[in-house]
């Protein structure tokens, strides 16, 4: 059995036992959440952003007359056609992804997707594609975070998951390189098996500069995809 799956089994069964109890300030959870709700009210929703790229926009944001695309989105289009982020990458979200991704904290990862369905994009019309990881930092983690985000979200939504693309080349750490550096490290890292589905999304963590949905997407348009969406927990700003 893989580590996913006894993680997932392990917490599953701590749901069923353990009270609720809030992951940000260790309250009593509630509304069936391991969240109270005075921390789900002071949490970072990502209310005004950009249709495209997800980046929080500024009352004075000088992009677009209708006030829903950032400046950079006017000017230069991202390959996705929609993209949405429930929180901003800020406190409690930042700590409770780092606790999900790199902690084995599922119970984190849980919450997060419970809360991203409170924020259902308006674009979703197709399966979800979670961002896949190399196969050796999924033996070294012992599951791909995006993944155990997508599964609740379809369970949620009743959509199916597609896992057509793959990541072949271990790359360097993201979070270690600027934006440029960024865009080479994923350079030719994904490929893509069968013909992507009509309506995909891509469901991720975080986003940062959006090189890594870039070059997945790239895979995605080479092998015959349609317009695409991407919806991630967090977007940094």
């Amino acid at each position: 059995m893989g580590l996913s799956k006894v993680y997932g089994a392990l917490g599953w069964l701590g749901w069923q036992i353990l009270p609720l109890r809030c992951l940000v300030c260790e309250c009593p959870g509630e509304d069936g959440m391991d969240l109270c709700r005075a921390c789900h009210q002071a949490l970072p929703w990502n209310d005004r952003a950009c249709r495209r790229c997800a980046l929080p926009l500024a009352a004075t944001d000088p992009g677009d007359a209708a006030g829903d695309h950032c400046e950079r989105c006017v000017d230069e289009y991202p390959r996705q056609a929609a993209a949405s982020a429930a929180f901003l990458y800020a406190p409690p979200i930042d700590r409770l992804l780092i606790r999900f991704k790199f902690h084995q904290d599922l119970a984190a990862g849980r919450l997060l997707s419970q809360l991203m369905l409170q924020r259902v994009p308006p674009f979703l019309a197709g399966p979800l594609q979670p961002m896949p990881l190399h196969r050796r930092r999924l033996r070294l983690r012992g599951y791909n975070q995006a993944l155990e985000l997508s599964k609740p979200l379809a369970r949620g939504l009743c959509c199916p998951l597609w896992n057509g693309l793959q990541r072949t080349r271990e790359t360097a750490a993201q979070s270690n390189l600027d934006a440029d550096a960024r865009r080479c490290n994923l350079r030719d890292a994904f490929a893509v098996r069968g013909h992507p589905p009509a309506g995909l999304t891509i469901v991720d963590d975080v986003m940062t500069t959006g090189a890594t949905t870039d070059a997945a997407l790239r895979a995605l348009q080479y092998a015959g995809a349609g317009p695409m969406q991407v919806w991630v927990c967090a977007r940094v700003p």
